[in-house]
């Protein structure tokens, strides 16, 4: 407890230069996009809220470390501070890495210089979040986000997000509200098991096995998304063919088939949680 103090050489360490201009970049971005709005488009809310949360979450994990709380957490027994934070690298890098690709292609153009300008500046953040996450990840050794199953955890999450932000053409077809259902149940589920795992008082306070449990809820879990992987298709595509005409950017069709293959990875993903969650209950 005598070690929690303020510490301002974390700032001029390797990561916390890194976090200094990630936290610059992010900011830069954000600021940048407020200006060249879009806020009735979906993929331009996700860009502004990836920017502002990787820019305040690499902000407070800074100040943790620079204060030395994580000294606090681990003597509380609150979670693994070391997992958490290189989680959180890894998340952010994956969000950044999304809004690298979202961008251009939704929003670049010739004439379009702040646009270029933004497409600039996130590619260099994630090139900064990229090097963040292996330094990280090579000095630590994790205990759940930074390793598969809690990471998979994480890409279910951001899947999830990624057709959220994709819906769209299913006005007046009944069936695919279903599979709307289908996406937002498990959701909120996900991000439950996420918390319980990292928060060790969380995890303590349950009165069942939690592996068996997660087990059964995954399997339900895959069966929706094998019902949304095939009504998803065929209420979709049955009788719209891609038009000839059909732009990348704001191409209906496009975005129909984002959400098709979002559909099957997040199935492949939950199936492999599954699998992996079952072999931890035979003790393998």
């Amino acid at each position: 407890m005598d070690k929690i103090s303020f510490t301002p050489s974390a700032l001029t360490s390797g990561r916390g230069i890194l976090h200094i201009i990630e936290i610059v970049l992010c900011a830069v971005d954000s600021g940048l996009l407020s200006i060249y709005r879009h806020p009735s488009h979906t993929y331009w809310v996700w860009c502004m809220f990836t920017w502002v949360f990787c820019g305040i979450m690499t902000l407070i994990i800074t100040i943790i470390e620079m204060f030395k709380i994580d000294l606090l957490l681990k003597f509380l027994n609150i979670m693994d501070w070391d997992d958490f934070a290189t989680g959180m690298t890894l998340t952010m890098t994956l969000m950044v890495f999304s809004t690298a690709i979202i961008y251009p292609v939704f929003y670049i153009c010739s004439r379009c210089f702040l646009a270029v300008a933004i497409t600039i500046v996130t590619l260099v953040c994630l090139i900064v979040y990229i090097a963040d996450a292996v330094k990280s990840k090579c000095a630590t050794k994790g205990s759940y986000l930074c390793i598969l199953p809690g990471f998979i955890k994480v890409l279910e999450a951001f899947v999830t997000c990624m057709i959220f932000i994709s819906l769209t053409g299913y006005v007046g077809k009944p069936a695919l509200y279903w599979c709307i259902l289908v996406y937002i149940v498990p959701f909120p589920v996900t991000l439950l098991f996420i918390l319980i795992n990292i928060l060790y008082p969380l995890k303590s306070c349950l009165c069942c096995d939690l592996k068996k449990f997660a087990f059964y809820i995954l399997l339900v879990i895959v069966l929706l998304y094998i019902s949304a992987a095939i009504i998803w298709p065929v209420y979709s595509f049955r009788g719209n063919p891609r038009p000839a005409d059909c732009p990348g950017n704001f191409c209906i069709w496009n975005i129909l088939f984002i959400v098709t293959f979002m559909t099957y990875v997040n199935l492949f993903l939950y199936i492999l949680d599954c699998i992996f969650t079952k072999l931890g209950i035979c003790g393998f």
